[in-house]
């Protein structure tokens, strides 16, 4: 596992106190209200790889409820989650949201360009940030398969993983889908329209989804995208890890999910064999891999559910 070097001057610097986030970084296509609802976080710093790890903070403590920590998918940001943090406020609970390292604002990491690389970075911004407190950790895709590493190296930091249409289980023979490349179109119509392509290909059930703030957010997304080489999602990586991941462990996926497709009926066994206490898998009836996103009533509904509240 590689480990996160003494940070140096200008990483020292990063570790500044929170600061307002700004309503007009959001894209347009969010509606107001939740524009400004978003807007009432904060941006904090810790130490991380080749700079800082960014963190969004929303909400205050409530006595006997843990943040809840939300992990974003590859090519990705906290934005990944941006129709679930209100309900999380609203059921009371503080919400901390990480851009993972080399994605979004956060720097990418010093050794290694995939989900092991993340780990230390991390875990040591966690605990600067929840000191000697276990948080409930939720993460989607990449950010699971991430989230249940940091959590074999790391089992104190957690006591509960949700795991949001995590890769990785071994259930699946081969990639159950292609990507279109975009960065070297001239114009940017030619690439949003591999973007609507790519979103309908892994991240979207339903097309009708795709314009407006779906396409904003991916495109803002994979722009910031600065591991383009990662290759443990196509592994068991997950399936091999989670022995080792001691706390409950959740999952939840859209039983549409592109990365498993016809094999999605095959994960519940695969955790069950695999997470020491698992327990259980939510399916989301009409949606796909960015469940969250595309049934977020449902999908609140389930996580709810597997957090207890």
């Amino acid at each position: 596992m590689n480990r996160t070097p003494d940070p140096g001057p200008g990483q020292r610097a990063a570790s500044a106190g929170p600061t307002p986030l700004d309503a007009a970084a959001f894209p347009a296509a969010l509606p107001p209200a939740e524009r400004l609802r978003l807007a009432s976080g904060q941006r904090l710093t810790t130490p991380g790889g080749q700079g800082e790890l960014v963190w969004h903070r929303w909400g205050t403590r409530r006595a006997g409820q843990p943040p809840v920590v939300l992990l974003h998918g590859g090519s990705g940001s906290w934005t990944h989650w941006v129709k679930n943090i209100a309900p999380l406020l609203d059921a009371g609970r503080q919400v901390l949201a990480a851009d993972l390292p080399g994605f979004g604002d956060s720097a990418p990491p010093t050794q290694g360009s995939d989900a092991d690389a993340m780990v230390e970075p991390l875990a040591n911004g966690l605990r600067q940030l929840q000191p000697g407190e276990a948080v409930d950790l939720v993460g989607f895709s990449l950010g699971g398969l991430t989230a249940a590493l940091l959590l074999a190296e790391h089992p104190a930091l957690a006591r509960r993983l949700v795991l949001v249409g995590a890769p990785a289980m071994g259930v699946v023979p081969g990639r159950q889908f292609e990507l279109r490349a975009w960065r070297h179109l001239p114009s940017p119509a030619a690439q949003a329209e591999v973007h609507r392509h790519n979103l309908a290909v892994l991240m979207l059930h339903d097309p009708g989804l795709i314009d407006g703030l779906a396409l904003q957010l991916h495109i803002a997304n994979v722009q910031r995208d600065r591991l383009p080489r990662r290759r443990l999602a196509h592994t068991d990586i997950l399936a091999r890890r989670l022995p080792q991941v001691a706390c409950p462990v959740h999952a939840i996926y859209g039983v549409h999910d592109a990365i498993y497709r016809q094999h999605i009926h095959a994960l519940e066994g695969a955790f069950a064999r695999s997470a020491p206490d698992f327990r259980g898998l939510q399916l989301i009836e009409g949606a796909g891999h960015w469940v969250q996103f595309e049934a977020p009533a449902a999908f609140d509904a389930a996580l709810r559910r597997a957090l207890g509240d």
